[in-house]
């Protein structure tokens, strides 16, 4: 059979070889042949290599072989998504708003205090975190008293994003270095209660089988609103220190983020602010508060500087809210409405010294309040079970343990079961 591809010439004492391809009278040009086959596009071997004819005999190499043209140019209508008639444009709102935001926040995210001084944007943060300091009358500047330990102070950087991930704000935040104080002499008394997780998934489908709106605020810089009792001292802020007064420390009128008695004086001053218009601490949950006026109720749950609240009066619930934002600065983050029955199950098991090496066993509880699972738990029991009954008693006892407690719960919301 005889080879159609060209000949080479092998290199030797030949100074010039002969061309690999060559222009002969009939031969196909390559610019002439119509355009290049693409990836998409199907050659017809078999056909073409038949009517390669005497060109093959002769070790030529023909052009012959067409690209199939059968290219569909317009798509089917049917398979379109959309209006085809419709106009397509692109929006600019996006894109400028990107670019005239993103002239005043900065991108990169700092943990040195001297590369944040050089960025403009990074130092508005830190001017925006001293002005509140001074809104909220945090600090005074003055002399070091004898024997005096300032506690030093610290910038945190942090970058806010949005739901599209892009930069929103450059969030600079200055806190103490709450490890240098020392009991007895910075601070006494720690302690501040916290909602438990059971206690708002509570009130959550208590207020969804009820009907209720649930709303929620966030106290921004919760910490700088409380008071506290001990006399504390601060260095001056990083890059911000007096040029006429560079020896001064601040004396703390309120807590600072990173102090060890922030979060109690925070849930101090709430509570003092809560019980003065006549709300009620409830007895079981410490940060749970109830109003009543008439037949309306609200109750109001706290966890840490996050607010939720709800009320059978839509007017009980606009007033609530006034005063806490003129007392607070607040945002109000949105509501939520469900509707579910109410019931409370409760199931556990256990197995019987599941663990190899102390042989103990495991206890697995979960609470249901109506169709919604508010509490749950899998732990190691305290003490070695003999039986599997016993194993299943302990069990049963931390379960119906959890359910009392649900229930006492829900007897401050005015429901009993």
């Amino acid at each position: 059979m005889p080879c159609t591809t060209p000949a080479f010439e092998l290199s030797g004492d030949d100074k010039e070889g002969t061309p690999i391809f060559e222009d002969k009278e009939g031969a196909v040009d390559d610019c002439d042949a119509g355009p290049l086959p693409t990836a998409s596009s199907s050659f017809p071997r078999r056909q073409a290599h038949a009517e390669a004819g005497p060109a093959e005999d002769a070790g030529e190499v023909t052009s012959k072989i067409v690209p199939s043209r059968q290219i569909q140019r317009d798509h089917p209508s049917h398979r379109m998504i959309g209006d085809i008639h419709q106009r397509v444009k692109r929006s600019s709102v996006a894109s400028l708003a990107f670019f005239s935001h993103s002239a005043y926040v900065a991108s990169f995210e700092t943990r040195d205090v001297s590369h944040a001084l050089s960025d403009p944007n990074w130092v508005n943060a830190m001017h925006e975190e001293l002005e509140n300091f001074n809104r909220n009358h945090v600090w005074d500047l003055v002399e070091p008293p004898p024997n005096c330990r300032p506690i030093g102070t610290k910038w945190v950087f942090k970058n806010k994003q949005g739901e599209d991930g892009m930069v929103v704000r450059n969030k600079a935040r200055l806190v103490s270095q709450g490890f240098c104080q020392k009991e007895g002499i910075d601070y006494e008394e720690t302690f501040a209660p916290v909602a438990r997780l059971e206690a708002i998934m509570i009130l959550l489908a208590f207020a969804a089988s009820k009907g209720f709106k649930l709303q929620q605020m966030d106290v921004k810089s919760a910490f700088l609103n409380g008071f506290i009792e001990e006399e504390v001292y601060v260095r001056q802020p990083p890059g911000f220190e007096s040029a006429r007064f560079p020896d001064r420390v601040y004396k703390l009128r309120k807590a600072l983020y990173g102090l060890k008695q922030a979060p109690r004086a925070w849930y101090a001053r709430l509570k003092s602010f809560l019980l003065k218009p006549g709300f009620v601490m409830c007895s079981v949950d410490k940060t749970l508060f109830l109003l009543r006026r008439g037949s309306d109720t609200l109750i109001v749950q706290i966890y840490v500087d996050d607010i939720i609240f709800r009320g059978s009066s839509h007017t009980l619930v606009s007033s609530f809210a006034d005063q806490m934002s003129r007392e607070f600065e607040m945002s109000l983050m949105g509501e939520l409405q469900f509707f579910l029955g109410l019931q409370i199950k409760g199931f556990s098991d256990a197995d019987h010294a599941g663990c190899r090496i102390d042989r103990k066993s495991t206890s697995g509880t979960c609470q249901l309040l109506g169709t919604s699972l508010v509490s749950w738990s899998s732990r190691k029991q305290a003490s070695v079970a003999l039986s599997t009954t016993e194993a299943v008693y302990v069990a049963v006892a931390s379960c119906g343990s959890q359910i009392l407690w649900i229930k006492a719960t829900l007897s401050d919301f005015g429901l009993r079961l």
